[in-house]
């Protein structure tokens, strides 16, 4: 089953997430994590209507990669951003087409692009994921084999690279992820069904999404679309009206299997730090605090009786993790609050390294500028105490998040 696209909910009435677990170019994205590999993501009705767990995460601090220098359009509007064709023409050289075998036998087809003349590719870590060989097409029809230069399952990204000519790749520039609005125009030019080269074009339907990784865990600021998704599309570029490189199309939610106007592209701000460390060191750690959050507000804090009305409330403490060793406690009885279940009887933390938290984002945030390693003090409320924790933040472990 493909990772759920559902947003993480809010508020009194929800948990926050919980879960179970010529060459022309080498973009710089890659797309629809579940369409490269032929996978239909399932929408809500498929799972039910369920929450995910949310494990804190973060990427290893690595100098994240410029944008490649693009020229300005030829006479362009004041204002006016490219069209559809215009973006094609310029940025469709550097979308690549990324076939993988085991053995004999082709697994899986997907979709990358190139991000720098020394012949990087990205792509999906789906798309790649057990492969004993790797090619890559060109716009020309070229074709060459692809050495896979490092992974990272929890985002879902691969970076590939080749022996090509500088003069023969075209570098796709990349944009601004934090800038992306809602009713943007985003473009997808991709491989599906292995049509080479499709564009298709919609807008921005939503920022901020939650989708769940391949290895379980949660990738974080997604964008959502409506512009055409299917497989193949995975590990392709998604561009904004600027031909920039604004995420890469990695799933879809789907009850039918094909496109239904509902995809999530990994946003470029992410990309472009993970990328940066998988060329440098090829692997990305990701600092780990090992709980499950739910976020506390007023309706919560008086339904539960909890000694505070807002922060955040540890659910539950994996075993032999950070939290674990550092004493956070998790829930040990449930109740249900407007048809979600919460865990209760655990920590609620308000305040991480001297910073007050209102939401299991706000944990995050904090956490996420820290490295595996980095001693970080939590003051939480355990009953009518105020203690403060001390937790040493370890590395993710590679396993299912579930």
């Amino acid at each position: 089953m493909a990772p759920d696209g559902a947003d993480q909910p809010r508020g009194a009435a929800a948990l926050t997430e919980q879960r179970s677990g010529g060459l022309r170019g080498l973009a710089a994205l890659i797309a629809a994590a579940v369409l490269g590999a032929g996978i239909a993501l399932g929408a809500a009705a498929g799972l039910g209507a369920f929450t995910r767990e949310r494990v804190v995460q973060v990427v290893e601090r690595v100098p994240a990669l410029p944008a490649p220098a693009r020229p300005e359009p030829a006479n362009p509007e004041a204002g006016r951003g490219l069209t559809i064709n215009e973006i094609y023409r310029r940025d469709s050289p550097g979308v690549v087409q990324v076939t993988t075998s085991v053995g004999r036998e082709q697994q899986a087809l997907g979709s990358g692009f190139v991000i720098d003349e020394k012949g990087h590719i990205v792509t999906n870590y789906h798309v790649v994921e057990g492969a004993d060989s790797v090619a890559v097409n060109f716009s020309d029809n070229a074709a060459l084999k692809a050495r896979v230069v490092g992974v990272d399952p929890s985002t879902d990204l691969a970076v590939l690279k080749v022996d090509a000519p500088a003069d023969a790749l075209v570098p796709l520039p990349l944009g601004d992820s934090d800038g992306v609005r809602v009713g943007d125009l985003a473009v997808a030019i991709g491989n599906p069904f292995g049509l080479d080269r499709t564009v298709t074009a919609g807008i921005v339907s939503a920022v901020q999404r939650y989708i769940q990784a391949p290895n379980g865990y949660t990738i974080d600021h997604v964008i959502q679309t409506d512009a055409a998704l299917n497989h193949g599309n995975s590990g392709g570029p998604l561009l904004d009206a600027r031909a920039l490189v604004i995420g890469v199309n990695a799933q879809i939610a789907s009850e039918s299997g094909g496109n239904e106007g509902v995809g999530y592209a990994i946003p470029v701000n992410t990309v472009r730090t993970v990328v940066a460390a998988l060329i440098a060191v090829g692997r990305v750690e990701h600092p780990y605090l090992g709980v499950v959050m739910a976020e506390v507000d007023a309706d919560i804090a008086r339904v539960a009786r909890l000694p505070v009305d807002r922060g955040v409330l540890i659910q539950r403490v994996r075993p032999g993790s950070p939290a674990e060793k550092a004493g956070l406690r998790g829930g040990t009885r449930t109740v249900v609050v407007s048809g979600q279940t919460y865990a209760l009887g655990g920590d609620v933390v308000t305040r991480v390294d001297g910073r007050e938290v209102a939401s299991p984002d706000d944990l995050a945030s904090i956490v996420s500028g820290k490295r595996a390693g980095d001693r970080v003090p939590l003051e939480v409320r355990r009953g009518s105490e105020t203690l403060t924790i001390t937790v040493t933040l370890g590395t993710r472990p590679s396993g299912a998040g579930g």
